[in-house]
């Protein structure tokens, strides 16, 4: 059960597990696995931030394990799929302090939904499906337990983790898999404009111990009356496992988004994570990042103004994760990030430059 929901639970969310570098051995089947099965997660957290002042809610810029000095649920997962190699479906439903952050301007009667498509096969190696489904774009997915790293990377938390509309993905091979998407926007479930965005994704696997991927998105993300400002952005990650205790990941964004003054407003990022297996239950990350963006693009502003503030942030998290069984781990982060332009201010220091911040997670699937 525990094998049937994690092969589940990697069809919609970006590839972002080690065993995608060194597949695990494959067990003996027992018996077939029917088309339907069900899969559940639960992510429970507590964080704390050093010598912050702002309540029990973090940075704005962090949208998962996102309360601080409070137990919570980042995400509580319940879903259905449906594969029978012809025809495939899903609907899954969740709830905690990642769905209240990330689906806030969604309509209330979708915000609790994970994923709820329906595809088939329009002839062999393709799917088509439409739906809500996990964002074609990133290392790292909503499911926390599949990350490297307890906390998502800036540039995670600030691109799409759930998309709306159609995808069409072709494997050319076992090594390529090509997919194309239609989509109502970035990251939104309902239209915000009369505009539809496109996408597209490139996996590419030219050995057991590497995977290379290449995500676009390119479309108009200014509501509706807005005068357009077209957006450009490209995600690159290499993962590589040089041994079988050690995985390693570069990955960058960079995007563009025409100016409300002239010419376009510019961010990039970049993140770096080193993964070592310290024994048979127990593994370490070490991550360091960076994330820019031009007079606050995106991350501060969807459109800012020409005199407004650039945004730079810098730092570095270590992580030990503890995993009892196959379907749970346990873990502890400590993150470290500098800022510029008073990001970090505080009433004792108003030009404080860092943020500190420790999180503990229990997160089972099933």
């Amino acid at each position: 059960m525990a094998f049937a929901t994690t092969a589940a639970l990697a069809q919609t969310t970006p590839a972002t597990d080690p065993a995608l570098a060194v597949p695990p051995a494959v067990a003996p089947a027992e018996s077939a696995p029917g088309p339907l099965t069900t899969y559940g997660f639960v992510d429970a957290y507590y964080g704390y931030d050093i010598k912050y002042a702002n309540g029990n809610n973090r940075q704005f810029f962090l949208y998962s394990h996102n309360r601080q000095n409070e137990f919570a649920i980042n995400q509580a997962l319940l879903g259905v799929r449906y594969d029978d190699g012809k025809v495939r479906g899903a609907l899954g439903l969740h709830a905690g302090t990642y769905v209240s952050a990330n689906y806030a301007n969604e309509d209330v009667v979708l915000r609790h939904v994970y994923e709820a498509y329906a595809g088939f096969r329009p002839f062999a190696n393709a799917w088509l499906d439409a739906g809500i489904f996990g964002s074609h774009i990133g290392f790292e997915s909503a499911i926390s337990k599949d990350n490297w790293t307890l906390t998502r990377s800036i540039m995670a938390e600030n691109s799409p983790y759930f998309e709306s509309g159609v995808r069409f993905t072709y494997e050319v091979g076992p090594k390529l898999t090509l997919t194309g998407v239609v989509l109502n926007g970035w990251q939104n479930i309902r239209e915000t404009n009369q505009a539809k965005a496109l996408g597209t994704q490139i996996q590419w696997k030219p050995s057991d111990k590497v995977l290379v991927n290449s995500s676009t998105f390119y479309g108009n993300e200014q509501p509706e009356g807005a005068p357009v400002a077209r957006r450009y952005f490209h995600n690159f990650f290499v993962t590589y496992a040089p041994a079988e205790q050690l995985n390693l990941a570069l990955v960058f964004d960079v995007g563009k988004q025409q100016s409300a003054a002239a010419g376009y407003d510019t961010w990039h990022s970049a993140a770096a994570f080193v993964k070592y297996r310290l024994a048979e239950k127990l593994s370490g990350t070490l991550r360091g990042e960076y994330y820019y963006a031009e007079r606050g693009v995106l991350i501060q502003s969807i459109k800012p103004e020409a005199t407004d503030a650039d945004f730079r942030v810098a730092g570095g998290s270590l992580n030990l994760d503890y995993a009892p069984a196959s379907n749970v781990v346990c873990r502890v982060e400590g993150r470290y990030l500098n800022g510029i332009n008073g990001l970090f201010a505080r009433p004792d220091n108003l030009d404080n430059q860092s943020y500190g911040n420790l999180t503990t997670s229990i997160a089972i699937s099933f």
